[in-house]
């Protein structure tokens, strides 16, 4: 047992993954609260409506996943107001044991990069995540403070790769080096992931965005983790209301499936704001099955 003041290295983001996928399976659910929710909910569309709507979200959720998905950009919205709700949101939910990534798509170069990181996943950061979402689109490399830093916390990223916006097509469909852009991203990234994981933990530090939408050959990543020595975790969005079922999560994803974080949103909500326990108790019991756990 350590002596009181002796400092102790932080348990692997890996090892909060892999304790969420025992307990919880790897059912997540993305905290949406779009204005429609809002209405459809009957709750006020102001910072107050946002903490109630988020905090009722979590007593449903609690005890059914262990993984949650803030979207940033929807707290964001009503200033410095909503991100007094998102501090307090996901300090709540990591004091009751959620994994918390925070979907804020952060990206830039230098200095710049840097400070992203400190802001979200800083020892002084005033937002209690567990991981990040970040664009590689400055280039990948540019990244590689912010998994330092992600690494040494204990903290996770997943990095963009295969959105399933049709936008995203013709940058990341585009072949460079006889490859496409995802597949650089994806082996640019797992050659970061290396030098952070050695050979320590399950997962990397750093795992990839990918639509659960999307055709993987069509972007040159379907031999995902066919060579490494840990797996890079794979963060999909686009089940339930983008059109993806969770019935099918092996067939998507192949060899890869144990490694995928399944997200939900909006279907979550599908019965009700106060059936969401039961909803979400029905989808991971439809992913638990598919996956054949």
């Amino acid at each position: 047992m350590p002596k009181t003041g002796e400092w102790q290295l932080p348990e692997s983001f890996s090892r909060k993954v892999e304790t969420a996928f025992d307990k919880f399976g790897q059912l997540c659910v993305g905290i949406d609260p779009h204005t429609e929710l809002l209405e459809d909910a009957g709750i006020p569309e102001s910072a107050d409506g946002l903490r109630t709507f988020s905090m009722h979200l979590l007593d449903q959720l609690e005890g059914v996943v262990g993984i949650i998905k803030p979207q940033v950009a929807f707290f964001e919205r009503f200033g410095s107001a909503g991100f007094a709700v998102l501090e307090g949101f996901c300090s709540e939910a990591s004091r009751r044991g959620f994994l918390v990534i925070a979907d804020a798509k952060r990206g830039d170069i230098g200095s710049t990069m840097s400070a992203y990181a400190e802001a979200w996943l800083g020892k002084a950061s005033p937002f209690v995540v567990d991981a990040l979402t970040v664009s590689p689109y400055l280039g990948t490399g540019a990244l590689s403070s912010a998994i330092a830093l992600a690494s040494e916390r204990g903290k996770g990223l997943f990095v963009l790769c295969a959105t399933s916006n049709a936008e995203g097509k013709e940058l990341q469909q585009a072949i460079t080096g006889g490859t496409t852009v995802a597949a650089n991203v994806a082996a640019e990234l797992a050659s970061l992931n290396k030098i952070s994981a050695q050979g320590k933990t399950t997962y990397g530090t750093a795992g990839l965005v990918v639509g659960a939408t999307v055709n993987l050959k069509e972007y040159g990543i379907e031999e995902l983790n066919k060579s490494e020595d840990y797996k890079s975790l794979i963060l999909a969005p686009g089940f339930g209301a983008q059109g993806a079922s969770l019935a099918a999560a092996r067939t998507i994803f192949g060899s890869n499936a144990q490694n995928v974080i399944y997200t939900v949103s909006r279907s979550a909500l599908r019965n009700g704001l106060d059936q969401v326990r039961q909803s979400m108790t029905a989808d991971k019991n439809e992913l638990a099955l598919a996956l054949g756990a």
